[in-house]
């Protein structure tokens, strides 16, 4: 075993002891990249197995608020997620850990379970407004939280703007860009509906749905926030969509209002402008798609 191989192995043992106590021999790992920005790892032991991510640069506070957020989704009892073991620092570095969720084989009724069982976290509500009691992150980028009775001036301000404005600081976008975004905020309002919040997982997409040891759905990277839902089935259209099962039954179960698929890309500038914050310029072209298909 090299040093380094060596040094990864005692920080995760010590993550482990600290979580669980006594540990016995670490039977396998095999490690994984946890997210764009995380390292994770899946361990056996002889009482079962485990989940640990930790970080790498300074986006302290992010598995803290995922711990958050998994617990969040946990208390509806709607949709499974991970149980979180532990959550710290260790070394300079946050770590989460948590089980592993056991995989079986996809059952056929996989993606319509899914689309009910969304529709059901989706009817949970506050009388708080949208937002979330703190902020949280969507991949590494701050997401703000702020609390707002109006669901569309939420996207906008919380959503939207946040990200415009991060964009324009770094020079990932020009003026230009920035004044087209203000012209488009004018008209969002007759564009989206305001619904009701609802507690939405805030990062649906395939990579972050998982199958379980009952072959159905078990959800994993939250970035919770009470919001349109509508945004969030949007989401789940960004990188490739998932089974048309899935929207037949939760649109049974929790009907969405017409029109829904010509605001499908005005939602879905919320996560193109996360990935240029996160990754670059290169996702600018289908943002300024997006606006022109709505301002011209």
């Amino acid at each position: 075993m090299s040093q380094q191989s060596q040094e990864q192995y005692q920080f995760i043992e010590s993550i482990l002891r600290q979580n669980l106590g006594e540990i016995g021999t670490i039977e396998d790992f095999q490690f994984f990249y946890g997210g764009n920005f995380n390292l994770a790892v899946r361990v056996k032991l002889a009482q079962g197995e485990y989940f640990i991510k930790w970080n790498q640069g300074d986006h302290l506070g992010l598995f803290q608020a995922e711990s958050k957020n998994l617990a969040l989704i946990a208390s509806t009892n709607t949709i499974p997620v991970p149980q979180v073991l532990g959550v710290g620092q260790l070394d300079e570095k946050e770590y989460l850990v948590m089980e592993c969720i056991p995989s079986a084989e996809k059952k056929e009724s996989y993606w319509s379970d899914f689309g009910i069982k969304l529709a059901h976290l989706h009817q949970t509500t506050t009388s708080q407004g949208h937002g979330l009691d703190y902020d949280n992150f969507i991949g590494a980028a701050k997401q703000v939280n702020t609390w707002n009775l109006q669901g569309v001036d939420f996207f906008i301000q919380n959503r939207l703007k946040y990200q415009v404005d991060t964009a324009l600081y770094h020079r990932k976008i020009d003026g230009a860009t920035n004044e087209t975004f203000e012209k488009l905020y004018d008209k969002i309002p007759s564009i989206i509906p305001n619904e009701q919040p609802a507690l939405i997982h805030g990062d649906l997409w395939s990579g972050n749905a998982m199958v379980n040891q009952h072959g159905l759905v078990s959800l994993v990277d939250p970035s919770c926030y009470f919001g349109l839902r509508e945004a969030e089935i949007a989401f789940t259209t960004m990188f490739g969509g998932f089974e048309k099962e899935f929207y037949e039954a939760y649109h049974e179960a929790f009907p969405i209002l017409k029109g829904f698929h010509e605001r499908i890309p005005l939602y879905n500038l919320y996560p193109l402008l996360v990935h240029v914050n996160l990754f670059g310029e290169g996702y600018l072209p289908a943002v300024n798609k997006i606006l022109d298909s709505y301002l011209n």
